[in-house]
């Protein structure tokens, strides 16, 4: 074990150590328009966004979406087929206009770290110090890795460090050189579960601290909620939604945003009386006209399981404990497919199998259906 470890055994030790952050010069990123291909893909499709100085924004969404290829762009590594990028309101990627990745003063940290195994931690963080003499830099990238709470591992190698060391100090690297915007893609990907928790927060903390406007690619929506100001929902190339997480969570734009964020049970429904009806009853009111056919979408946290009460029958088909809650699967007589719920573990007895099924109304989402479908 290195020599330093003992002080950073604990991320409560990490978390006293540290210094604050540097201030960094934030700068807005938009793209306008912006679109991508690659011979006769389309990747990237008439994407307009903007992250604001200071502002967190995660990109969201599946893999093969696009969301890596837009840091790649922002940060001058590919080039835009249509649109452009403006930093801080100057156009620094057109159809006339290429800034170089060296110019723009944009920080990109990779989703494996990318430290130079060969180099000391302290070489690998005053790495991109070069237009200062050798002093300052040394200054400079100790004050960051104090930052991070890792300046006792100046001259180890990566190596020797454990997964959330290395993302830190691959952060301090990144944020080193005061870039006016970081991109960060997927950096919680490789870690451990039980490491992910703190080193986002850790990270926040960091980013907050720096003012640094960052842009983070993610396809894990908690972490999005945690870590962003603001989501942008990315499938396909194409730009889905863009807000703050409750926004997204409570209205989502389609039954693909509202998937993304909850484990979903999707039921037909039909308007009748100004209610939307379905094998469970009435779920929701709707303005629509009486007969329209609607998709309902409803969280498994918001079906309902008792041995008695208003609803209808059910009988439990399966179930697993999973700690806090058990998740159980549900036969409800009018439908082909059996329901999902999420109960807090214990709310319902072991061995009870017939149930009385009701939703909880918060937990039911009610998506208008396009002509084609109906």
């Amino acid at each position: 074990m290195p020599a330093s470890s003992a002080t950073r055994s604990t991320a409560t030790d990490t978390a006293r150590q540290r210094t604050s952050a540097g201030v960094s010069f934030a700068a807005s990123l938009a793209f306008e328009h912006v679109g991508h291909r690659v011979g006769s893909t389309e990747i990237l499709k008439d994407i307009s966004l903007s992250a604001e100085p200071g502002e967190v924004l995660c990109l969201l969404g599946p893999s093969g979406s696009g969301k890596t290829t837009m840091l790649r762009i922002a940060a001058g590594i590919e080039r835009q087929t249509s649109g452009r990028l403006l930093l801080g309101g100057r156009e620094i990627a057109g159809p006339d206009t290429f800034m170089p990745p060296e110019r723009r003063g944009v920080g990109l940290m990779f989703q494996d770290f990318a430290l130079f195994p060969h180099m000391t931690i302290l070489d690998n963080v005053r790495f991109g110090l070069t237009a200062l003499k050798s002093a300052a830099a040394k200054s400079e990238a100790m004050a960051a890795l104090a930052r991070v709470g890792l300046e006792d591992a100046a001259s180890s190698y990566p190596h020797t460090l454990s997964g959330g060391e290395q993302q830190r100090v691959a952060l301090a690297r990144a944020l080193t050189p005061r870039p006016s915007v970081l991109l960060m893609d997927e950096p919680f990907s490789g870690l451990d579960s039980r490491l992910k928790d703190v080193v986002r927060s850790d990270t926040l903390q960091i980013l907050r601290e720096a003012h640094a406007t960052a842009i983070i690619v993610t396809h894990d929506a908690e972490e999005a909620m945690r870590l962003g100001d603001r989501i942008a929902l990315i499938k396909d190339g194409s730009l889905v939604q863009v807000g703050t997480a409750a926004e997204l969570y409570s209205r989502p734009a389609d039954l693909f945003a509202a998937g993304f964020f909850s484990e979903l049970n999707v039921l037909e429904g039909e308007v009748r009386g100004g209610r939307v009806v379905t094998a469970l009853g009435p779920v929701a009111d709707s303005p629509s006209s009486d007969g329209s056919r609607v998709t309902v979408a409803l969280r498994l946290s918001g079906l309902r399981l008792a041995e008695r009460d208003a609803g209808v029958s059910g009988r439990i088909v399966a179930r697993r404990f999973l700690g806090v809650v058990d998740l159980m699967t549900v036969a409800i007589e009018g439908l082909d497919q059996p329901l999902r719920s999420r109960m807090r573990a214990g709310v319902v007895p072991e061995n009870q199998r017939d149930v009385v099924v009701s939703i909880d109304p918060q937990d039911v989402i009610v998506f208008e259906k396009a002509p084609a479908d109906r």
